[in-house]
C-alpha cells in the first residue's frame, strides 16, 4: 500500500504524520543524502526547569518518557538502523542529544559499525540557569555526524564553511570551523507560529545543511517537530521528508512555517547565488 502524505508541496516537500521507524521503512535503500535526527531525549521525569526566568515542568510529553535503559536503546537501535538503510553510500547523518540519550545514540552507531566524523558541541551562551544550584548549569547539546563507510566520500563544502558565499551566514571568521558552536536557542520570529518544546534555531540547521549538502539533495529528519530541518533545507534549495507522530506541532507550527517559507521565498528551489557543482 502506498504511503500517504499528511503535507507535500510539488515535489521537493513531504510530511508524514507516524511512527517514525515504520514510516521509513516505506522509503527506498540508498536514496537519501542526509538525516538530521533530533530524537526524544527521554528529560521528562516530574522535575523542573527554568524558561523565561520562570519555573516550570520538564515534561514534554508521553513521547519524550522513559521506558527503561534497554528499551530507551532498542529504540534508538532501531531508527538509526533505518538510517543506514536508506542513506546513499556517501549520505550522513546528523544527530542531536543530551547525556540523557547521546551516549545510546552513539553506542548504537558504534555496534551498527557507522564511521563517526565529528562529535559537535552546541554551545548555547543562552541557557536556562539551573535552579537546584547542586550542579554545573547545562549550557550544551552534543551533535554527531556520521557516514555508513569509513571509506565512503561524504559531503563537506570546506572551502564555503572557511569563508566563501556563505560567511555572513556562518559566521565564521575565515578560518578552519571548529568543533564547539556558539548558537542561541530560537529566536522570537522562529516561534511565531507557535512553541516546540525542542526546538532547534535555524542558525544550527544552517551550519548543518549548508555544510554538509548540496543544493538538490533529499534531506530527512525523522523527527521533525517544529520543522526547523524543512524550513532550512527549502530556503537552500534541498528536498525535503519529515516525519513525525504529533499531529498537533505538525499542524500548527510545522505546517505554517514550511508555508510561510515557500510563500515568501520567490527564488524557492533556483536559489543561483548559493549554487555549488557537485
Amino acid at each position: 500500500m502506498e504511503l500517504k502524505t499528511y503535507y507535500s508541496y510539488k515535489d521537493i516537500l513531504k510530511l508524514y504524520l507516524g511512527n517514525s521507524i515504520e514510516i521509513m521503512k516505506n522509503i527506498p535503500d540508498e536514496t537519501i543524502d542526509m538525516i538530521f535526527a533530533d530524537p526524544p531525549y527521554n528529560l521528562s521525569n516530574d522535575g523542573f526547569t527554568c524558561h523565561a526566568g520562570k519555573r516550570v515542568s520538564v515534561n514534554k510529553g508521553d513521547w519524550d518518557r522513559s521506558k527503561g535503559i534497554e528499551e530507551d536503546y532498542q529504540f534508538h537501535f532501531t531508527w538509526i538502523q533505518e538510517c543506514k538503510r536508506i542513506l546513499k553510500k556517501t549520505g550522513t547523518l546528523w544527530i542531536s542529544g543530551t547525556y540523557h540519550s547521546i551516549y545510546a545514540c552513539g553506542y548504537a552507531l558504534l555496534m551498527q559499525q557507522w564511521h563517526i566524523i565529528n562529535d559537535i558541541c552546541w554551545y548555547k551562551p543562552n541557557a536556562s540557569p539551573n535552579l537546584s544550584c547542586r550542579m554545573f548549569t547545562a549550557s550544551h547539546e552534543t551533535l554527531l555526524w556520521a557516514k555508513k563507510d569509513k571509506k565512503a566520500k561524504h559531503t563537506f563544502n570546506y572551502d564555503i564553511v572557511k569563508k566563501g558565499k556563505w560567511g555572513d551566514i556562518l559566521k565564521n571568521p575565515g578560518k578552519q570551523m571548529r568543533s564547539v558552536w556558539a548558537v542561541t536557542t530560537p529566536k522570537n520570529f522562529e516561534k511565531r507560529f507557535g512553541k516546540h518544546p525542542t526546538q532547534k534555531p535555524e542558525a544550527l540547521l544552517e551550519r548543518i545543511i549548508l555544510a554538509t549538502s548540496y543544493e538538490n539533495d533529499v534531506i530527512v529528519d525523522p523527527f521533525c517537530g517544529s520543522a526547523t530541518t524543512g524550513v532550512i533545507a527549502l530556503r537552500y534549495g534541498r528536498k525535503f521528508i519529515g516525519i513525525d507522530n504529533d499531529k498537533k506541532y505538525l499542524d500548527t507550527i510545522a505546517i505554517p512555517r514550511l508555508k510561510y517559507e515557500i510563500e515568501n521565498n520567490d527564488n524557492l528551489f533556483s536559489i543561483n547565488k548559493y549554487k555549488l557543482a557537485k
